[in-house]
Formats: structure tokens, C-alpha cells, sequence
């Protein structure tokens, strides 16, 4: 197919390690009353964004006993990536109802099943841009999670967009995830070792300038203002003290969670806490 041309929309995509503190950047951006910004959207796993997504949704939406289970589960693991994908934008705010819509819209404008990243693309930007205008917004931003390692594939197709890389101690990375016990979560030290560099290494050689931003996780918990307001000046949007109070605000995650396992800590205040965690749950 032809190149697809670039998206004209100009998202917040955040990015990082596993249990690096992606979630709690999402949450508190999602705080500031020009932003709208939801936790990941897994989008690269699916066969396609169009009709297997559109199936799961009219499943989801029937009640199918095929598509039922706790959290993100499936009875039937053939459906385990569209039901995901579903229900992490029903944590976005999209229900399932209108993301078949607007699934179904970019199937109608394409004319393909969706299935490569270009076109994937598509999709994420008309769920991004309907919630920007749902909530009349000015920018939509979601969680891009370890897939910030290939920055300048999503610099090409948004070219305005704008990328945090949340950064976070590798030691405390590895006791976050070795003592998480979820099925994704990094198993043993060199695992985790090697999966985080993976992540950290390669987005500042390719990232576009003027639009990579490296925020630390342990700046971020222990000196927030600062960190916010080099954040905000990045984003080019206006300070808002909301940022520092995100734990007394609504967001969308907390109203639908599906046991995403971060929603319950992203739920609190700001707190240096876990930081050097290691030290305790490592040795």
C-alpha cells in the first residue's frame, strides 16, 4: 500500500521499563486541565486493529462467555489481545461501543484490516482525538510503554508529538517487577537487566530533537514541582498546580480498572517511597 500520510494530531506519548512509574507519569499528567492522558494502549499485539478488534468489541458488547474473565483475561485466548486492547480503552474512557464505532470508521476510510503499524496508528489516533474532543481538551496523550524503544517510528507518524521517557533506577526496575509476581514481569536480575537497557538504550540516539524528554523517576517522586514544571515547560502547556494533587482528582484508569496492577499506587499522593527499593527486597 502507499504510504499512509502523517497524522496531523500532537499527543503526549509516554514510554519506559515495566513498573518504571509509566502509570503514576500518566496519572498525574492526566491531572492538568488542558491533557487528557490514559495508561497504555497495547496496540502493536493485536493481528489487526480492524475487524478481530471489531469482533471483540461486538463479543464484549453480547456478553460471550468467550470473552469473560478477571481483568483483562479471555475464557478463549484466541481473543486475549482484542479484548485487551478493548478494555484498555474503556481504561482510556472509550466504551466499548464507541471504539467499534470509530474501529469500524478507520476500517470504512483505509479499506485494509489495519494490520500494520501505519495503519495501527490510525486507529490510536481517532480513540486519542475522541477523547480529546469528549472532553474538550486541548492535547490527548496515552502510555506507550516499552515500545518508546522505537521513538522515531512514532516520531514519523505523529510529527508533532511530544515523548516522555520515564526513567527509573534498573535495580528498583528489577525488585519491582521480580516481586510483583505478574506473568509479564521480569524473572530474574540479568533478565531484568537486559530488558532495561533494551529500553533506556537506544530512544535518545534516534528520538527527534526538541521533542524526547528523560524525566527520573526518582525526580519525579522526590522533587515533583521541579520535575512538573520541567515537564510542562517541555509540553509547552501552562503550569496548573492540579499536577501535584492528581490523587485528589477523577481519572478514568481508577473508574475502570481491570486490575491493572498499577492503579492502586497510582491512586496515591506523590511519595519518594519505593524509591532505592531494591535495598530492601533484593539484598
Amino acid at each position: 500500500m502507499a504510504a499512509l500520510d502523517a497524522l496531523a494530531s500532537d499527543p503526549v506519548l509516554i514510554g519506559g521499563d515495566n513498573r518504571s512509574g509509566t502509570t503514576l507519569t500518566s496519572v498525574v499528567l492526566d491531572s492538568h486541565p488542558d491533557l487528557v492522558v490514559g495508561p497504555e494502549l497495547d496496540f502493536v499485539e493485536p493481528v489487526n486493529l480492524g475487524p478481530y478488534v471489531v469482533e471483540a468489541c461486538d463479543l464484549l458488547l453480547a456478553g460471550d462467555p468467550r470473552v469473560q474473565g478477571p481483568g483483562v483475561e479471555t475464557a478463549d485466548p484466541d481473543w486475549y489481545f482484542g479484548v485487551q486492547f478493548a478494555k484498555q480503552c474503556h481504561r482510556f474512557g472509550v466504551p466499548f461501543a464507541e471504539l467499534r464505532e470509530l474501529v469500524a470508521g478507520v476500517v470504512a476510510d483505509l479499506g485494509t484490516d489495519v494490520a500494520d503499524f501505519d495503519e495501527r496508528c490510525v486507529v490510536i489516533d481517532a480513540v486519542g482525538e475522541h477523547r480529546r474532543r469528549a472532553t474538550g481538551m486541548r492535547r490527548w496523550g496515552i502510555k506507550i510503554q516499552r515500545q518508546i524503544h522505537r521513538v522515531d517510528d512514532f516520531a514519523r507518524r505523529w510529527p508533532k508529538a511530544h515523548f516522555v521517557h520515564v526513567v527509573r533506577d534498573g535495580r528498583d526496575v528489577a525488585a519491582s517487577n521480580i516481586t510483583g509476581g505478574q506473568e509479564w514481569s521480569y524473572k530474574s536480575i540479568p533478565e531484568a537487566a537486559a530488558g532495561w537497557l533494551a529500553v533506556v538504550e537506544r530512544p535518545p540516539t534516534v528520538a527527534p530533537p526538541g521533542r524526547y524528554l528523560e524525566l527520573r523517576y526518582e525526580d519525579l517522586v522526590g522533587d515533583p514541582a521541579t520535575a512538573l514544571h520541567r515537564v510542562t515547560d517541555f509540553l509547552g502547556v501552562r503550569w496548573d498546580d492540579a499536577l501535584l494533587r492528581h490523587s485528589e482528582l477523577p481519572h478514568t484508569l481508577f473508574d475502570n480498572p481491570y486490575d491493572h496492577p498499577s492503579a492502586e499506587p497510582a491512586s496515591e499522593a506523590l511519595s519518594a517511597a519505593k524509591v532505592a527499593r531494591h535495598l530492601r527486597d533484593l539484598g
